[in-house]
């Protein structure tokens, strides 16, 4: 059976990039009949990523390379992803991702980098071999009370990319 994990790079817990994170889960799980494995919050282990070994790094990396599919979701940060996002994605090797599915989804606190998750995000997701077939997601923050409505309409339209990606 096809998993799915979350991957938040907001240095805040229990945030709107949560959320949008979560709902996009629920959404490919009701969809795809996946299991919906867990939601791996990088602040939870932010005092960790600079230390070299350190088993709670290790062990989120393990989770997220055992799954079929990665929500990464990200605040927009100078019109990037965090710094936290990318200190863990640097634990992984080029190609590592190579068997996985990615989402990338920004929460943007301005339209003004809405093309961030495609030209950011994506592109690293990309150097990590992950597949990334859909379109990214530029959620705005603003927006999070709506997720529910935004989320659907973006599977309607990314369904099909996906869903293909998930079959081979």
């Amino acid at each position: 059976m096809t998993s799915v994990i979350a991957l938040v790079g907001n240095p805040q817990r229990d945030s709107r990039t949560r959320a949008v994170a979560d709902t996009v889960a629920a959404e490919l799980s009701a969809r795809s009949g996946a299991a919906i494995a867990e939601t791996i919050e990088l602040a939870d282990i932010a005092d960790e990523l600079f230390r070299h070994p350190s088993d709670a790094v290790d062990a989120a990396r393990e989770r997220v390379l055992s799954a079929d599919v990665v929500i990464v979701a990200s605040p927009t940060y100078k019109a990037t992803y965090t710094g936290l996002l990318k200190a863990f994605l640097d634990r992984f090797d080029t190609g590592a991702l190579h068997r996985l599915t990615a989402v990338p989804i920004l929460t943007l606190g301005s339209p003004a980098h809405s093309l961030a998750v495609e030209t950011a995000l994506r592109p690293l997701l990309v150097e990590l071999g992950a597949s990334v077939p859909t379109r990214g997601i530029a959620f705005p923050a603003s927006e999070v009370d709506r997720r529910a409505e935004i989320v659907t309409a973006w599977a309607e339209a990314e369904w099909p990319r996906l869903r293909h990606a998930l079959d081979d």
